[in-house]
């Protein structure tokens, strides 16, 4: 516990700080005051969602780094993702069929023309992706939820029989629905529960590059109402979740007003999935306030943010915290979008994010790949980016970037079902959030982004605790429940 002067009418917290001085998720006990005192009040009577959870994604990629690792460099990956003392993930995404993050193109319906998929193998994830999600699993005491995407069918499939691009054949639609409850059935028999799908990654495309397959709002909503929901319904999969659109903020509106047109639509869509690539520095919360007032009791869940376009930066904290990454944007945005892909800090990005998006109906934030190489890799398409954790596999060596415990800040103190809880901030400089979890502790999160330390008062229930936040940083700040009297 932190040790302050104890009166009746004192906060006590453990106070943990990440940040650009060299704090990594460190408890901190002794605080120098500084000018100006920010207040934070938290108002728990006022509560808003409920927390699905946090983390990342098992991609083959990952997977297959892990394989190349001694065991120890492997167990202490996982441990520090899924273990007690570790991030404690509780929300993960897997890919159906390759993604830009595997090591070639393949589907589990290599044969054409097998339209009741009697040849559907998951042979390809038997390697490497199911070895790293179960040994993810019993590591885990608490366990985690999976969800699962396609990036596309298989190209004959497609109206461009092509892995990139095109659009799934209407003669395929019954095809693809079964798609997704073979695959349920094939990782059930490995011991590994799916909890639910997003219907296709990024279906407007991206620009053409990996795996894609394209759907309009009205033609994803036609095929989860008249093919997919039934379709898992039928199978006796009418549990799991079905998240739609699966990409950036910016589109959110034509996509909510489609999904939820009306009562027979809604009933299969459990929730929205969203991406940060628009702007990974504006979390849009004008279209995240519409998409929940929209279907206000589903789930709204980022399912995917990385620092893209960038070769990792190896064993140098300190890049993390400078504003010099850029994003696909600053390359090829249009000159009318450019200012939303700024130079700014990876701890920065993904800080920022998740704040506004916790304050903005958000329930769930899932990062990309857990483990990337120094190249950004492996990528069969060479689209480099940057996981929190980076390795060499050829010297055995593994790297916890500073984007590891921006994430754990979250993942580990903010639990599945708690409840974020209203507040009132006195800096609009300093983000804060909230959050109550089950076990009655209460959660605050701050973040600094700027060059000078802040003073901080945060009260609950008329008692108070004064801290002090440094230059760039990120606190979790965890109250326990009071005891009663």
């Amino acid at each position: 516990m932190n040790c302050q002067e104890s009166n009746k009418n004192s906060l006590q917290a453990e106070i943990f700080e990440t940040s650009a001085k060299g704090n990594k998720l460190t408890m901190i006990t002794d605080f120098k005051k500084v000018d100006g005192l920010v207040t934070i009040k938290l108002i728990p009577e006022n509560t808003y969602q409920t927390i699905t959870g946090f983390g990342g994604a098992f991609t083959e990629s990952s997977a297959y780094l892990l394989k190349k690792l001694s065991k120890n460099n492997r167990d202490t990956i996982l441990k520090a993702y899924f273990g007690k003392d570790g991030a404690r993930y509780s929300l993960t995404r897997t890919h159906m069929n390759s993604c830009d993050f595997s090591l070639t193109n393949y589907s589990y319906t290599p044969i054409e023309g097998d339209k009741n998929l009697e040849h559907f193998s998951i042979k390809e994830d038997m390697d490497d992706l199911i070895p790293m999600i179960k040994d993810a699993l019993a590591i885990s005491e608490d366990g985690f939820k999976i969800f699962a995407s396609p990036w596309t069918a298989a190209p004959w499939m497609k109206d461009n029989n092509h892995w990139v691009g095109g659009k799934l054949l209407p003669e395929y639609y019954d095809t693809w629905a079964l798609f997704f409850s073979k695959y349920l059935d094939a990782y059930k028999s490995e011991g590994i529960d799916i909890w639910g799908f997003t219907v296709e990654n990024e279906p407007h495309g991206n620009g053409n590059n990996w795996e894609s397959m394209h759907f309009s709002p009205k033609e994803m909503t036609d095929f989860v109402q008249f093919h997919l929901g039934p379709k898992l319904e039928t199978d006796g999969f009418g549990d799991k979740i079905i998240l739609g659109y699966d990409q950036n903020r910016a589109g959110l509106k034509e996509w909510v007003d489609e999904m939820y047109r009306d009562e027979a639509s809604s009933k299969y869509f459990d929730g929205t999935a969203i991406h940060w690539y628009e702007s990974t520095y504006d979390y849009f919360p004008e279209a995240l306030q519409y998409a929940h007032q929209k279907a206000p009791d589903k789930y709204l869940i980022e399912t995917e943010g990385c620092i893209d376009a960038e070769v990792p930066v190896w064993k140098d904290d300190a890049w993390y915290w400078k504003k010099e990454a850029t994003d696909w944007g600053w390359d090829w945005a249009s000159e009318e979008e450019k200012y939303l892909h700024p130079k700014y800090a990876p701890v920065n990005r993904y800080a920022r994010d998740i704040i506004g998006c916790l304050n903005n109906w958000v329930d769930g934030w899932v990062d990309w790949n857990m483990v990337l190489d120094k190249q950004g890799g492996p990528n069969w398409f060479k689209n480099w980016c940057i996981a929190p954790v980076i390795v060499d596999p050829e010297s055995d060596e593994v790297y916890f970037t500073p984007l590891y415990y921006t994430m754990a800040h979250f993942s580990k103190y903010i639990r599945p079902e708690a409840k974020i809880i209203g507040l009132e901030n006195s800096d609009e400089k300093l983000m804060a959030t909230a959050a109550q979890n089950p076990d009655g502790t209460h959660v605050v999160i701050l973040f600094n982004e700027f060059e000078t330390p802040k003073s901080v008062n945060i009260v609950l229930n008329d008692k108070n605790l004064e801290i002090t936040i440094d230059a760039q940083a990120i606190q979790t700040i965890v109250i326990p429940q009071p005891v009663k009297e």
